[in-house]
């Protein structure tokens, strides 16, 4: 199984992210792989249980655009979830809404990993 075969098992509309990247597989899979960084460089749930909602908050809006442009379908509609509990001021159910997403997000990161 190749890993656009696995991220679609995931949920991740890989059509929809290859039209995005004109049809470049290998474009769409290098640019992929920096998810993987970038995912471990933007902290959610430490910065909510510390208290920085602010930077809680940036790093979410990263990663949904992040997951947006790449079509990781699942990871972007939870962060667009989450950032609209932020915006309303739910933080508890935006940090539960995290804690359900990270599962996934580890399971897509996990898929990535194994092709670099």
């Amino acid at each position: 199984m190749s890993m656009m075969e696995e991220l679609r098992t995931l949920g991740v509309n890989t059509d929809e992210a290859l039209a995005r990247f004109m049809n470049n597989e290998s474009l769409y899979e290098r640019m992929v792989k920096k998810f993987v960084p970038t995912a471990e460089g933007l902290p959610v749930l430490p910065l909510i249980e510390s208290g920085d909602i602010e930077q809680a908050q940036n790093n979410a809006h990263t990663l949904k655009g992040v997951t947006g442009n790449l079509s990781l379908t699942p990871l972007y509609a939870a962060y667009s979830d989450i950032m609209t509990l932020f915006r309303a001021g739910q933080i508890e159910e935006a940090k539960q809404k995290l804690l359900e997403t990270i599962p996934v997000q580890e399971q897509i990161v996990a898929c990535i990993e194994k092709y670099q």
